[in-house]
């Protein structure tokens, strides 16, 4: 029953939603729109599941003493800040609408967007520094690939405008024209590989999300 009830569900849904899809009537919208519905209920319910095994997970570590447990400590800080001053809203509490140059947008502004900004500028240098033992020009196609490499990140900095014009058009060219060619063809790779592992989980073939079972 354990492994015949996922897969029939999985069967079920995953018919219904194609047929529902491609079947223009009001009934078939009707459908939709209730499964949608509840995918949005499904979906509220991962994320309190979802929660509590995060810090259900940092907890451990705080009781154990791990290493990095202090960031842990972290973790709880801000999320008892954020749901303390989000459900207090200013004196509205929670049941009225988020009020605006509240606490929880200062938090938000004024912390974590510094501190994601901060963690995308530490990856943009450790991108750039792989990117530069990365390329090494031992053929054509990698010469190629080094040449427009430099071209487009040159290009996108405003000081390359100043040296010449020509710069930040070449990098929009190469933006625009190869690149996009290319991530058509990695997107549409990407959707043949999702309508094959969609049809393997309607089938039963895959079966990873039951348990590691495959």
């Amino acid at each position: 029953m354990k492994k015949n009830l996922p897969l029939t569900i999985a069967f079920i849904m995953g018919w219904l939603g194609i047929l529902l899809d491609y079947i223009p009537h009001k009934v078939s919208e009707v459908l939709m729109t209730s499964i949608t519905k509840g995918l949005m209920v499904t979906i509220a319910i991962v994320a309190f599941l979802g929660l509590y095994s995060l810090l259900n997970m940092h907890w451990i570590k705080i009781k154990r003493k791990n290493a990095g447990w202090g960031y842990s400590l972290l973790v709880f800080a801000g999320f008892f800040f954020m749901l303390i001053f989000g459900l207090y809203n200013q004196g509205d509490l929670f049941w009225k609408a988020q009020v605006e140059q509240g606490m929880v947008e200062w938090i938000y502004t004024y912390i974590f967007t510094p501190c994601q900004e901060t963690m995308f500028s530490i990856l943009a240098f450790f991108i750039a520094s792989a990117a530069y033992r990365t390329f090494r020009a031992k053929s054509m196609e990698a010469g190629i690939l080094l040449v427009a490499a430099v071209l487009v990140m040159f290009g996108v900095v405003p000081i390359s405008g100043k040296i010449w014009s020509g710069f930040p058009e070449i990098a929009q060219w190469l933006l625009e024209y190869p690149n996009m060619a290319v991530k058509r063809a990695i997107f549409f790779g990407i959707a043949l590989g999702v309508v094959s592992m969609s049809l393997r989980i309607i089938f039963g073939i895959e079966r990873s999300y039951m348990g590691g079972e495959g």
